[in-house]
């Protein structure tokens, strides 16, 4: 069965760090696309990071410089490292897969998982 499972959101203070991770199966992460989207109460869901089967990474300019994201091949797992961060970055964070998911956006999406909670404040 194709599941992707977020962990690691929670509550942290400004300027603080989160690691997200995304535990896949039911495919090959090395295989896809690997992307993190979010979403803020209100608002529109928006693109954050990804990170292409051919090892190509993109960050949005909101989380540039603060943001990694990066896989571990053989847990087929993905991560984002957040750094310094701000309460605008309090959010539902989704990870995605797909393997158009550069050219064409979330249209791309294959796979969603059902998301994590990053909440930053004081």
């Amino acid at each position: 069965q194709v599941q992707l499972v977020e962990s690691g959101g929670g509550l942290v203070q400004p300027g603080g760090s989160l690691r997200l991770a995304c535990a896949a199966s039911g495919f090959t992460v090395s295989m896809y696309t690997m992307g993190w989207f979010r979403q803020a109460p209100g608002k529109e869901r928006e693109f954050v990071a990804a990170r292409s089967y051919g090892g190509r990474t993109y960050v949005t300019d909101s989380v540039k410089g603060r943001s990694t994201i990066s896989r571990n091949n053989a847990k087929n797992t993905v991560y984002l490292q957040m750094n310094s961060l701000k309460p605008e970055d309090t959010a539902v964070y989704y990870c995605a897969a797909g393997k158009r998911l550069i050219e064409i956006g979330d249209d791309g999406v294959e796979y969603w998982g059902r998301g994590t909670l990053v909440t930053v404040s004081s």
